[in-house]
């Protein structure tokens, strides 16, 4: 099933598309200076779409802004 066929129109794929460029960047970056580091936090699979307090994706931005942080630092 391509793309335009999925029934689920997913409001957040262009955010999630430029999330992980960027985390791609990053992890280019880390190689290129020699860093081995680990990998950045899985993306949810497990998202209701229900917009809950608390939502998967919310722990899962918190993790990817410590693995930032933790990477920036070997950087500078």
């Amino acid at each position: 099933m391509s793309d335009n066929e999925d029934p689920i129109i997913d409001p957040n794929q262009a955010q999630r598309e430029s999330v992980r460029r960027g985390i791609a960047q990053f992890q280019e970056r880390l190689q290129a200076a020699g860093h081995e580091f680990r990998e950045p936090p899985p993306e949810p699979t497990s998202c209701c779409g229900r917009g809950c307090n608390g939502c998967v994706w919310e722990g899962y931005e918190a993790a990817l802004m410590f693995w930032y942080e933790d990477a920036g630092a070997l950087l500078n």
